[in-house]
């Protein structure tokens, strides 16, 4: 083949594979594998647009989403705490889209600058195996201080904060609890950390081993406990601490540089639609819905009849780095 020749092939499929890119919406995707899976095929079948997407918990989402600025392999963020969202925000990682289904979502969970959007809530709470707390002489958590009981040593199920929003809404929660004293927190979790069974990288690995008796008792969002409680593990109960407690808010957004931003808009707008968001019980997540329209399930927790800390998603964005830093400084490394 003469070298004209080869460079316009080479031309050709190189255009070919930029199309087949483009034409292709990649979600960095922050909740169950079950409920990404599904997420991403009902966009499609609505849609027509292709999707896929690679699993991770929200700080590796937002290393691998840093870490890839110049050349981004997402389009769209969706699920995990916003409180990685803002984080995000504040390093120019987010393009701002205002949908047009932005007017359906409660207007307290949404970013003012429409960088992000919150698309289900979720109350952290214990997830307790009362067989293995029976063993132990001990009846279901219902307090942060129980959780210090050294009958529980090697037996807390949790998730590490610079990997899991899960723990970072548990260590953010105490800082709230103590007027906002970083120091109270991180002691808080010191004395935690004996009866820590090791620090996961998902947030929703705790109810897993809770489930398989592994650990007494986990530190999750109650839908995870529920979603297990569905597959069948017996002896499961969901409590709330008496003290207060915090929530995540799931977040969404197009990220700055996707390969498909009118796609990534696509994808957005079907995401915040009640259709969309009516779709998590069928993989038994059961999160709080944030479009106006679409009613809470049955099995969701009521914020109403829990005590819920003052979070602000924001100002727990902002500390996030330094405040997770300090964790691992003061208290323990990722597993």
């Amino acid at each position: 083949m003469k070298p004209l020749a080869i460079v316009l092939v080479a031309v050709l499929l190189a255009a070919g594979c930029s199309s087949q890119r483009r034409d292709k919406v990649t979600v960095a995707c922050g909740a169950s594998e079950r409920w990404c899976a599904m997420m991403v095929k009902r966009f499609s079948d609505a849609t027509g647009v292709e999707a896929d997407f690679v699993r991770l918990s929200s700080g590796e989402a937002l290393e691998r989403i840093r870490s890839a600025r110049a050349r981004q392999e997402f389009d769209v963020w969706h699920g995990g705490p916003v409180d990685s969202y803002v984080a995000a925000k504040d390093q120019g990682l987010l393009e701002p889209y205002e949908s047009e289904k932005s007017g359906e979502i409660r207007k307290q969970w949404i970013d003012r600058e429409h960088t992000w959007s919150g698309i289900y809530a979720g109350v952290l709470a214990f997830c307790n195996n009362t067989k293995e707390l029976g063993e132990r002489g001990m009846k279901p958590i219902r307090s942060w201080r129980e959780l210090l009981d050294e009958r529980l040593r090697g037996a807390v199920a949790i998730a590490h904060p610079a990997t899991s929003g899960t723990a970072y809404t548990a260590l953010w929660t105490q800082v709230e609890l103590n007027g906002g004293d970083q120091d109270a927190a991180l002691a808080y979790m010191r004395d935690l950390h004996p009866n820590v069974l090791r620090y996961n990288s998902s947030g929703s690995e705790a109810a897993v081993q809770v489930a398989k008796q592994e650990a007494a008792v986990g530190v999750v969002f109650s839908h995870d406990c529920v979603a297990a409680q569905e597959q069948g593990y017996p002896n499961l109960e969901v409590t709330f601490p008496q003290e207060g407690t915090g929530y995540e808010l799931g977040g969404l957004a197009v990220l700055a540089g996707a390969h498909n931003p009118d796609g990534a808009r696509r994808y957005v707008d079907w995401a915040l639609s009640g259709a969309s968001q009516r779709l998590g019980p069928l993989v038994q997540f059961y999160a709080l819905p944030t479009n106006t329209k679409v009613p809470a399930h049955s099995k969701a927790a009521d914020p109403a009849a829990v005590k819920l800390v003052p979070y602000d998603v924001e100002v727990a964005g902002r500390a996030k780095q330094a405040l997770v830093g300090r964790f691992r400084a003061e208290v323990a490394e990722p597993s």
